[in-house]
């Protein structure tokens, strides 16, 4: 909203008052008079004002989206595989990275709110960021040395390292936007 430092009283000489009954004349469009501001102040921009304007709260939410999915994804193949047949299940890899991302995701929302939290969301998704190359190279190990017993379960590890890379993805994305934010400062 754009502010001016300008006198609003309107200035005119004394206009004598008319009898009553009688009707005051319209006046003539010379003797209208209009306001206009002479000068425009710059509206003060907020703290993390630019970084706000990219909706850092939409990949939040969808990291909080991600890291559910990830975690029902986790619990699924717990439950339907034995816990010693692979390191996905073995290390609760999605479970792990599910929470995380969920929390990633609340802090990434809340800094519209509360600005001073920008480095804890930098170090959180920094560190979602590494656990989930992490989790994704544990994967990559158990799709290496798959074999034909727990093939039912393949599905499931895929779309789990999917999750990840989506997940990985949306971190990048905020670290870069925080951590860009942070230097301009």
């Amino acid at each position: 909203m754009a502010s001016a430092d300008v006198d609003m009283g309107i200035h005119e000489e004394d206009v004598p008052l008319q009898p009553m009954g009688r009707r005051q004349p319209p006046p003539l469009p010379s003797q209208i008079r209009y306001y206009q501001a002479s000068a425009m102040l710059p509206e003060e921009k907020g703290h993390l004002h630019d970084l706000l304007q990219k909706q850092p709260a939409v990949l939040g939410s969808l990291q909080i989206m991600s890291g559910i999915l990830s975690v029902a994804v986790g619990i699924l193949f717990a439950a339907t595989q034995e816990m010693h047949h692979s390191l996905f299940s073995l290390f609760r890899v999605s479970q792990l990275t599910g929470a995380l991302f969920v929390i990633a995701g609340l802090v990434s929302n809340l800094l519209f709110k509360y600005p001073a939290l920008l480095m804890v969301s930098i170090a959180v998704n920094c560190g979602c960021i590494v656990v989930a190359v992490i989790g994704a190279v544990l994967i990559s190990v158990d799709l290496a040395r798959w074999n034909e017993q727990n093939e039912p379960f393949l599905r499931i590890e895929v779309m789990g390292l999917c999750v990840l890379g989506l997940e990985v993805f949306l971190s990048a994305i905020l670290c870069f936007w925080f951590i860009k934010e942070k230097n301009a400062k």
